[in-house]
């Protein structure tokens, strides 16, 4: 390296220590910090004494702070010393403790950001331009499993791995439809609306809620009963952290047969993918709806040197052995070409593992794995297709994709239940009428914030060029799926603007009727973030 570069290198690492040593000392400062900690402390009284909250809190001059920031963030995006930190992080032990949080927050003008697992995609619930605090649930993680009454209570902090775990370890004919990446955590997952490979059999995961518990913005520990039933029907897709915070939930388990079948079959252009997925659009929503084919478009190398080619697998699964699954695949979609060698049986518990990635004979405790912190850096994006892409439009599509690399799609297909279960049933409006979901994926590992907008602008032209493709009127999003894109352009749009394009794209009409929920138990706004449901649309974010 030249002398140059090193001493460029230097400044840059001076720049670092200096911002996250500045953003420490203001923090212990800030007046409204020591008020915040202050008041925690006067709540000692409220807490078990083997629940001390002093063991809960993490300020940026603890020795672990950057440790519990980092544990549960899962994009390299936001570990950059210029992103913005928290004045404190309180990683709840106890209930009492998201109570005293929450009031003191309030009376100490500080913003809560609330994180169960750390996989949302645009950092929202680590992330904020004002002073704000993490309340980290990641400790409120047990379950306690009912086989005879075929429920379940869950608390926020718990993963999807823990909870598939803890189901098989008591039955092989029992699970939960909830989604393919099992260190997910359960309170955002689940409020978001949460899909999984079952989800054309048994619906999502918010389908199959019973009951649930949240603290309000009073510091009131409610159930179904006591919030209501407008309440329970917005934080079962609406987003809980909009209007408290999710402590548990109590699922519907659902029935699965001893032995299910996986499979995953690829085709390349040059093997004649256009014409399977062409095909596949046509039969993935309407097949029996025990099985769910998952298209999955990414660009390869292709056979000559330099060349790029785009390979689609079809990702399958089934509720049922592969006897059945063959004979339905070969009378509905022959195009795909099954064989026996492409299936495997193996046990619901096991098929999660697959659906990860995951080599098959790996020990099923993997499920009890927890995330080890920033892995790669990311952009996510999401869209809905109601009508057919003819042959020639998927053509362009993997032109756009290859011109756009690195960039892979998850393309999941609806119907089933979901045509079903009526659009205003809960807050996720994506029901009838939809042949499948989207999700845009742009991933690479190179520091630095020019690499981040080149990548960032690579995913946003992929997203663009699908527009003639995708839904209209409005362009619809996942909410699970944050992006914080949506709502953001023009500049100069008001509050009011922002909130009924972000609000609309993710709950259609049922966004109005979030607004009237949010009004009625958090009048103030304050629980809120960039996206979140605003408690009058001329006070939006």
């Amino acid at each position: 390296m030249s002398t140059g570069g090193t001493a460029m290198s230097l400044m840059r690492l001076l720049v670092s220590v200096l911002i996250i040593m500045l953003s420490g000392s203001l923090a212990a400062s800030n007046p409204d910090v020591d008020k915040f900690l202050q008041c925690l402390r006067s709540h000692s009284h409220s807490h078990p004494s083997n629940y001390p909250i002093d063991q809960a809190i993490y300020t940026p001059t603890s020795s672990s702070f950057q440790t519990a920031l980092e544990a549960f963030i899962t994009n390299r995006r936001f570990v950059s010393p210029s992103t913005p930190k928290p004045v404190a992080i309180i990683a709840a032990k106890h209930e009492s403790h998201i109570q005293a949080t929450i009031l003191c927050a309030k009376a100490s003008g500080l913003q809560i950001r609330t994180r169960s697992g750390g996989h949302d995609y645009d950092g929202l619930s680590y992330v904020s331009e004002v002073p704000f605090i993490i309340l980290d649930m990641l400790n409120l993680r047990s379950i306690d499993v009912d086989i005879a009454g075929e429920t379940a209570w869950v608390q926020a902090g718990a993963t999807l791995g823990e909870l598939y775990h803890k189901i098989a370890n008591l039955s092989n004919v029992h699970a939960f439809p909830a989604g393919v990446c099992f260190t997910l955590g359960a309170g955002g997952h689940f409020s978001g609306g949460g899909y999984g490979t079952m989800m054309r059999k048994y619906g999502l995961s918010v389908d199959n809620i019973v009951d649930a518990q949240i603290v309000d913005v009073n510091g009131n520990i409610l159930d179904r009963k006591s919030m209501g039933e407008d309440l329970f029907w917005a934080i079962r897709g609406g987003g809980g952290a909009s209007f408290g915070v999710i402590l548990s939930w109590k699922i519907k388990l659902v029935r699965v047969p001893p032995t299910v079948t996986v499979f995953q079959v690829d085709r390349t252009l040059e093997q004649g993918a256009t014409d399977v997925v062409y095909k596949w659009q046509q039969v993935a929503s309407k097949l029996d709806r025990e099985l769910f084919i998952r298209a999955m478009p990414q660009v390869v190398n292709g056979t000559g040197a330099g060349v790029k080619t785009v390979r689609v697998s079809f990702i399958g699964f089934f509720l049922g052995e592969s006897g059945p699954l063959l004979s339905l695949v070969g009378k509905s979609f022959s195009e795909l070409g099954l064989q026996q060698r492409d299936c495997v049986e193996m046990r619901w518990v096991e098929s999660t593992l697959f659906w990860y990635g995951i080599p098959r004979g790996t020990s099923v405790d993997v499920l009890l794995d927890r995330l080890q912190g920033p892995q790669s850096f990311y952009e996510r994006k999401s869209d809905y297709v109601k009508d057919i892409i003819s042959k020639e439009s998927l053509e362009s599509i993997w032109k756009s994709m290859i011109e756009y690399e690195p960039l892979w799609m998850q393309w999941n297909p609806y119907g089933g239940i979901m045509s079903e279960i009526p659009s205003n049933a809960t807050p996720f409006p994506h029901r009838a009428g939809y042949l499948f979901l989207i999700q845009y994926s742009t991933d690479w590992n190179e520091e630095g914030i020019e690499a981040t907008n080149r990548y960032m602008n690579l995913s946003r032209k992929m997203h663009e060029a699908m527009t003639p493709y995708v839904s209209k009127y409005p362009r619809e999003a996942f909410l699970n799926y944050r992006d914080v894109d949506i709502g953001s352009n023009p500049s100069n749009q008001t509050s009011f603007d922002k909130a009924v394009v972000y609000g609309t794209k993710y709950f259609r009409d049922n966004f109005f009727r979030l607004v009237k929920v949010k009004a009625r138990v958090d009048p103030d706004n304050f629980f809120k973030n960039e996206q979140s449901i605003p408690s009058t649309l001329a006070s939006a974010n």
